[in-house]
């Protein structure tokens, strides 16, 4: 049988660029070598997409972080560009290999063709997991992993994924959405509008962004202004959420295209006072409990409003979604859909899909024929009106 090549997209532009690199190392280490070849495929921090001449190695998500930021002060070897053929055809990627001299020179450029049967972006945050990349794998015609360009979008988007959810009459936390020239023209105005509405401590979350990036815990008023400024540097949109009280972090797993499926329910106990990314990839005190302790009627509520969202959001192929638990009341809310999860070593996607009886490689197969078989449904769609 012939092995099918997988382009594994990671790295990015974004603050993720870490991370996405852990997550590539995990599923190219489990892609079955008998029916995969992988291709690793490498965007690096100032957006240049590189063939790379050796894959990340799988370990530890911390020690991965770690290597990416010491490697980012030596200088960086030049290697094979790659180029995306933004049209249909034989070859998906041109790798472009430069001799030392000018080109105006000599005219030493090697350009190979490089054909790719299904791609699997590990692009987490923005120019990659908010439908950029997903744009260009339409416009080339290739199969690809995951939610479509308006899936991929929406999910990315804090701000318009709660509107969705409300739209489905789904459970959603008081929140604000700040814009930055809302902020920076009238603060007070704004701080005084989120005092009103939500209270203290609220979350303050860049919208565009994922792993607890730019996010802050804030207990008064007198905190908003640094926190607001810190997630201005992400995003130019700041979603204010109302925290829940004594909440508990409570996680499940999707799987699928038009009959998705959802795992039991994970729960996270972070070290720190709130999930952020240290506690996350840096700090090994945080747990992840699999399953999570629910009675059946609440992890039945959350399989069913985990399905409810992935829909809402036009998801495809995979999506983990998070909600919060109110201490007090048991009430449970939704929080957001994460249309690429993390696949690093200790990330909750594939732990909670392994506790459903669904192991590391087993899911990386699903997710890839969940790829090609909506590909080759779309490809049945006419393009022209003759």
């Amino acid at each position: 049988m012939k092995k099918l090549r997988v382009g594994v997209i990671y790295g990015g532009r974004s603050g993720e660029h870490e991370v996405s690199v852990a997550s590539a190392a995990s599923i190219i280490k489990h892609l079955d070598r008998s029916r995969y070849e992988p291709v690793p495929i490498r965007i690096e921090k100032d957006g240049r997409w590189t063939l790379a001449d050796k894959a990340p190695t799988a370990i530890s998500a911390a020690d991965v972080i770690e290597h990416v930021r010491l490697e980012a002060a030596r200088p960086a070897r030049p290697g094979r560009e790659a180029h995306f053929v933004a049209h249909p055809g034989e070859d998906t990627v041109l790798a472009i290999e430069r001799g030392s001299a000018p080109l105006d020179a000599s005219g030493s450029a090697t350009v190979t063709g490089v054909g790719l049967d299904v791609i699997f972006p590990v692009l987490h945050g923005p120019y990659g997991e908010d439908g950029t990349v997903q744009g260009l794998l339409e416009l080339a015609n290739v199969p690809y992993v995951g939610a479509g360009v308006l899936g991929s979008a929406v999910g990315m988007d804090k701000a318009i994924m709660k509107t969705l959810f409300l739209a489905r009459q789904l459970p959603v936390g008081p929140y604000v959405v700040v814009l930055r020239p809302e902020w920076n023209q009238d603060a007070r105005a704004v701080s005084a509008r989120i005092a009103g509405a939500l209270g203290y401590p609220v979350f303050v979350k860049p919208a565009n962004l994922g792993s607890s990036v730019g996010i802050s815990k804030v207990k008064s008023a007198a905190e908003l202004g640094g926190a607001m400024e810190l997630a201005l540097q992400f995003d130019r949109k700041v979603v204010i959420e109302a925290a829940i009280p004594n909440a508990r972090e409570i996680e499940c797993a999707v799987l699928g295209n038009d009959d998705p499926q959802a795992s039991v329910p994970g729960e996270i106990v972070s070290a720190r006072e709130f999930y952020d990314y240290e506690a996350k990839y840096l700090d090994q005190g945080s747990k992840a409990i699999i399953p999570a302790p629910l009675t059946p009627s609440q992890a039945g509520d959350v399989q069913r409003l985990s399905i409810a969202a992935f829909r809402a959001v036009d998801g495809a192929g995979m999506a983990r979604v998070d909600f919060l638990i109110a201490g007090d009341t048991g009430e449970l809310y939704l929080n957001e859909v994460n249309t690429i999860p993390g696949f690093t070593t200790i990330s909750m996607y594939p732990k909670m899909w392994e506790a459903s009886g669904v192991p590391y490689p087993a899911l990386i197969d699903r997710l890839i024929t969940l790829a090609l078989e909506r590909h080759a449904e779309k490809q049945q769609l006419r393009t022209s009106i003759t």
